[in-house]
């Protein structure tokens, strides 16, 4: 249920106000909304009066934000994103059937972006929009309508489909092997070891699998599996991988396992949606697609 219309202005008088709190200026909001600075300025009084708030103090020549007006700007920029994006959506797709999905960035370029065009060849009236997430968020303050998910079964507010188990290796290139003659697990521990923010004990639960005893792991730290593969491949040393994203770097020898002990990780990837866009048929349609691929 929509709140009174008398706390709802107009979207002519809210991107009047969002104009002048970005550019801090009536003169910049007059020339980017193509008005004259009295009609913005009309505008933004007529806001203030409707809101009973001041949004501006004014000092001569200038303007400036208040502290309500500070945090409304916020609240209203992304308001006015999500209607243009929205809007954006609709354009493209006139008939509906606009998927925004968050996905996680290796995984989606190295899994998911290869497998699309079999999703798209058979939902012809689905468009889908890819954004990066790299950690979980509140779909109720954002317009995503799911997002992959890896990590336990865990996300508050939202439904989630597993999709599949993953199962790392410690990687490096041949050379950087060979250079230091890697032989067994233990040797690891005298290695520089490369490490992702997002999974910060995942080579501890590695060496704990393996039964080898260790004090501390230290090591370069990395924000992505691409980049600290990357970074593996140049020697500088080993990343605990997932073995189905590095298919193609071990194909052209650019990686190799330093030692041969694959484990499995104890988190899991899933499709993560809000319970209210379970049945929104694009949504629908990718969970069942999806599911199937991951399965294969």
């Amino acid at each position: 249920m929509l709140p009174s219309r008398r706390f709802l202005p107009s979207t002519s008088l809210l991107s009047a106000f969002e104009s002048v709190a970005r550019t801090g200026s009536v003169t910049a909001a007059a020339r980017e909304l193509d008005l004259t600075q009295s009609a913005v300025s009309r505008q933004i009084r007529a806001l203030e009066e409707q809101l009973g708030v001041e949004l501006f103090i004014r000092e001569r020549q200038t303007v400036r934000l208040t502290m309500a007006g500070d945090s409304y700007a916020r609240e209203i920029r992304e308001a006015l994103r999500r209607i243009s994006n929205a809007s954006l959506n609709l354009r493209a797709n006139p008939h509906g059937g606009t998927l925004n999905l968050a996905i996680l960035p290796t995984f989606g370029t190295r899994w998911l972006a290869p497998r699309l065009g079999r999703f798209l060849a058979t939902n012809p009236g689905v468009t889908i929009n890819l954004v990066t997430r790299l950690s979980s968020f509140d779909f109720r303050l954002d317009s995503i309508d799911a997002a992959i998910h890896f990590g336990h079964a865990h996300w508050p507010g939202a439904e989630l489909t597993f999709l599949m188990s993953e199962r790392t290796v410690p990687a490096c290139s041949p050379i950087f092997r060979d250079l230091h003659a890697i032989n067994s697990a233990e040797d690891l521990l005298d290695l520089p070891l490369l490490h992702l923010t997002t999974r910060p004990d995942a080579w501890e639960q590695w060496f704990g699998d393996n039964a080898v005893p260790f004090q501390n792991v230290h090591g370069m730290l990395f924000d992505q599996f691409a980049t600290a593969a990357q970074a593996a491949i140049a020697g500088l040393g080993v990343a605990l991988l997932p073995t189905f994203l590095i298919e193609e770097e071990r194909k052209r020898g650019d990686l190799v396992a330093a030692v041969d002990r694959e484990t499995e990780s104890s988190e899991r990837y899933y499709l993560a949606y809000p319970p209210e866009r379970a049945d929104y048929a694009p949504l629908a349609a990718f969970r069942d697609w999806i599911v199937l691929e991951a399965s294969a």
